[in-house]
């Protein structure tokens, strides 16, 4: 069940809602939402719902365990064995087949493992699962004596699925304790429509064109138009679907961090991963760059940090090389930029950084987007004119004619515009008045057109299921 789907909007959340405000108490909030948590996910993953229940117990007993412990060697012993057992589910479902499919491809055999279906958002809540267990032992945080709350930290459903990966110490005290305001509702539920109409407006309908130029277009501009317009899906659709749990979140008490702060606005690729994921990037940085030495080492050591994290964080997308190879690719260009590119572009114009930055991101994007290597390099010449069937094709003119309103909506979209009302404000531009009036206006319509498109159209994908 995706936030974008009619069975959520018009059965699952006014449900969860109606049982949710009428509770008096903390304790019986947090069954209604655990209950709807559970059946959330077992709704898309009713087998592999006891894979997140498992982990979830198992991890529970440890950290428990874990801080009885007076000696260090104790304690390390208990996190190495956490650790493995949360890693060993994501492993064997995520990388497992294709390890083998390449370890027999080496010796020219084929693999006769089947890999197994990968559980619907296991990759975020595996990480939450291990944020938990290291703060642990970390000190950070106390180990929660509440089953029920943890397996709500993990499993809560705005954002079980693609996140934002919350951390155990930013949610523990709402998980005890927390105040429902009329204020925060009605903002969670503007925030859960602005998401969903970047995912339904903008974000499916550069999708649209992504899909039809698949295999049909081989010129220069259709290649460029397939790489933007997929960077604009690929971010709306992610950062939408943010939004919506960031919004959800608030209409139950809960306030998650910021995950995007428009990426496509950063002034270096450096920037542009301060703005994009936020929240994985935290991840990797707090539990592998840092424990690593950060840079606080030598240059060398510093190097290898940066490829590690960067390795990693694109084999977490996914169990094929052209990950690695999009990982691998920033971690280069972020070491670039450390080492004398910043410098550089310090003495360049800001428009200039930004269409720099842009260019490296969409090249990046057609590495991420085509899970075949030889698909992502030929569409990489293409961009330069290499293996182009000439500057333009006719259906890249259609497509670019009948959707050119939409990208010119989702570039502009990408600029921080609403930031700017409250200077208005202040300076007289605009009054708290119309402010006042425009935005429940504003968002009906957005949730009207919004409807529309869902309940017209069968094309509603959300990309980050697959990863």
């Amino acid at each position: 069940m995706v936030f974008s789907s009619a069975a959520f909007l018009f059965l699952f959340l006014p449900i969860v809602m109606m049982l949710y405000y009428p509770v008096p108490n903390r304790r019986h909030r947090n069954a209604v939402l655990l209950m709807a948590s559970l059946f959330f996910y077992a709704y898309g993953e009713p087998m592999y719902i006891v894979i997140m229940i498992l982990m979830v117990t198992v991890v529970y007993v440890l950290a428990l365990r874990m801080s009885t412990q007076k000696k260090s060697a104790s304690r390390k012993a208990y996190l190495i064995i956490g650790v493995i057992f949360s890693l060993s589910f994501l492993i064997w479902f995520k990388y497992t087949g294709f390890l083998l499919r390449n370890i027999c491809g080496v010796f020219g055999k084929t693999s006769p493992f089947r890999a197994p279906e990968l559980p619907i958002g296991i990759s975020f809540y595996t990480f939450q699962v291990l944020t938990y267990y290291v703060d642990v032992y970390r000190g950070k945080t106390k180990p929660q004596k509440n089953l029920a709350h943890l397996l709500l930290y993990v499993s809560f459903f705005p954002q079980l699925i693609a996140g934002p990966i919350v951390n155990y110490s930013d949610i523990e005290a709402s998980l005890r304790e927390r105040t429902i305001r009329i204020m925060d509702v009605y903002n969670g539920m503007v925030r859960f429509v602005i998401g969903l109409a970047k995912k339904c407006i903008i974000a499916n309908s550069c999708g649209s064109i992504v899909e039809n130029l698949n295999g049909v277009s081989f010129s220069v501009g259709g290649a460029w138009l397939q790489a933007i317009a997929y960077a604009l899906q690929l971010y709306f659709d992610f950062s939408g679907y943010s939004d919506m749990a960031i919004g959800l979140g608030h209409m139950f008490g809960f306030h998650f961090k910021e995950n995007f702060r428009y990426p496509y606005t950063a002034l270096s690729v450096t920037d542009f991963w301060r703005k994009w994921h936020i929240s994985l990037g935290a991840f990797f940085r707090e539990y592998v760059y840092i424990p690593l030495g950060g840079n606080r080492v030598s240059f060398l050591k510093h190097v290898r940090n940066i490829m590690v994290v960067w390795a990693l964080t694109g084999i977490w997308h996914g169990a094929s090389w052209n990950f690695l190879l999009w990982g691998l690719y920033y971690g280069i260009l972020l070491i670039l930029e450390k080492s004398f590119l910043l410098k550089m572009k310090e003495h360049l114009p800001k428009f200039i950084n930004v269409l720099m930055t842009l260019f490296a991101v969409v090249i990046g994007w057609v590495l991420f987007y085509h899970t075949d290597l030889r698909d992502a390099v030929t569409h990489v010449q293409r961009l330069f004119g290499i293996g182009a069937s000439g500057m333009t094709d006719a259906r890249a003119i259609y497509e670019f004619r009948n959707g050119i309103g939409m990208l010119l909506i989702g570039c502009a979209a990408c600029f921080p515009f609403a930031d700017m009302v409250p200077a208005m404000e202040k300076c007289g531009g605009i009054s708290e008045k119309f402010i006042t009036l425009f935005r429940p206006v504003a968002t009906t319509v957005l949730l009207l057109i919004s409807i529309a498109m869902i309940v017209g159209s069968s094309f509603n994908p959300f990309l980050y299921f697959r990863f």
